[in-house]
């Protein structure tokens, strides 16, 4: 029977279910339209915990702290939530395919006010056993922390906007930034890198000028797909990095190839050394023997021979084929397997190696900070802590034969 309360104070009901009795309470509130209706809140296990859940909605309703929670689906939120996003394109594609695989699928029917903090710990652990769309397994700590980011981040603007009182992810336990590390990077040494550039350059040599280029300057790849010959000034040795090029990957609709900013959203001025000068020289008269088009200014220094931007992914496939010929040529042992993207790796790693300063390495590599860079690279390269350690010894032996004797 329900406990008779004074108008406005609301009300406490006890209802029957498989599992036994429960109770839920009811008040009436403002709605953000103005109106004023009954709000009704069930699944309570005893009277005690709808009174302090009750207590806590009146108190809410006074201070103006009160949130009209929505009953909307999950699903259907973001989408509206995604619409309404200033990202690049190819960070908003991987949203839309991050929500449609991995939220969506699985607890997108979810009305809002129905989450959870123990509902989205439950989410991710099956993510992680078998999250995977191709039904292979499960998703890596690294992959459903991405998720969880951006889950965390639509439901934070739920509040704002007054969709949910609390955030639940805020009482949930994702994987954490160790668990979630992205795989060790790989890096040539000096002798490694000359050695499959050598081999490049007698195999391919349009192809070797831009394995060279990523290599000497540290770019990431979509910044050097993206790079015009109006960025190259070969008199002052310079490239002005200003875009970047990526994927963006449409449901049902195909791909398209989209320039943006740069990650950063900033742009950077990169220093080249003279044998960089002379092949990007010898690469612009090929192509302006080929078609005088090639080497306008809006041309792309990297691009195919009809002066399209070249296909990012084909792009790394291309060096991991040549890198497979190479080590046919030379042996596995002479250049190690590795990545394009670590090209870029090796070219932080032997300038911090020969102590060349974190700050200078930061800007080639356009990172937001030199602490990011400290923070990417804190392994050393092999030799690096033998030499650290003789550097050492051999200030004191200094310092020791300057000391007068007692």
């Amino acid at each position: 029977m329900s406990k008779k309360r004074q108008y406005g104070e609301g009300g406490i009901s006890e209802y029957r279910t498989k599992a036994g009795p429960r109770y839920y309470i009811k008040y009436m509130a403002l709605r953000p339209d103005g109106t004023r209706s009954a709000v009704l809140k069930r699944g309570f296990v005893n009277r005690r915990e709808a009174a302090s859940a009750l207590r806590a909605e009146l108190r809410n309703l006074e201070t103006g702290q009160w949130v009209d929670v929505s009953k909307q689906s999950l699903s259907a939120y973001l989408a509206e939530w995604l619409d309404g996003q200033r990202l690049a394109p190819s960070t908003l594609s991987s949203y839309q395919k991050n929500v449609r695989l991995h939220i969506d699928r699985h607890i997108g029917k979810t009305p809002l006010d129905r989450l959870t903090g123990l509902a989205i710990d439950g989410w991710m652990r099956k993510l992680e056993r078998s999250g995977r769309a191709d039904g292979a397994g499960g998703l890596s700590a690294r992959t459903v922390r991405y998720v969880f980011t951006i889950l965390r981040s639509a439901l934070a603007d739920a509040v704002k906007h007054g969709h949910l009182a609390v955030n639940p992810t805020d009482r949930s336990t994702p994987p954490t930034a160790s668990q979630a590390r992205p795989p060790e990077m790989q890096a040539w040494t000096a002798a490694e890198l000359a050695r499959f550039l050598g081999w490049a350059e007698k195999y391919d040599s349009d192809m070797a000028v831009a394995w060279h280029l990523l290599a000497f300057t540290g770019m990431r790849r979509g910044e050097a797909l993206a790079l015009r010959w109006r960025d190259v000034d070969l008199e002052a040795a310079r490239i002005a990095v200003r875009r970047s090029v990526g994927l963006v990957k449409h449901k049902g609709e195909g791909e398209e190839l989209v320039e943006g900013p740069t990650k950063t959203g900033q742009a950077r001025v990169v220093d080249l050394d003279a044998g960089t000068v002379e092949r990007l020289r010898r690469h612009r008269a090929v192509r302006g023997a080929l078609s005088p088009e090639l080497i306008r200014g809006t041309a792309v220094v990297l691009g195919d021979l009809e002066g399209n931007h070249r296909h990012p992914e084909r792009f790394s496939r291309r060096f991991l084929g040549h890198l497979k010929r190479a080590q046919r040529a030379l042996g596995d042992d002479r250049v190690p397997t590795i990545r394009l993207h670590d090209l870029r790796h090796t070219h932080a790693t032997l300038l911090l190696a020969d102590g060349e300063p974190v700050k200078v390495v930061s800007e080639r590599l356009g990172h937001a900070s030199a602490t990011i860079t400290l923070t990417v690279y804190q392994h050393v390269h092999p030799g690096m802590g033998k030499q650290a350690a003789t550097r050492f010894a051999t200030l004191l032996d200094e310092a020791s034969e300057g000391r007068p004797a007692e």
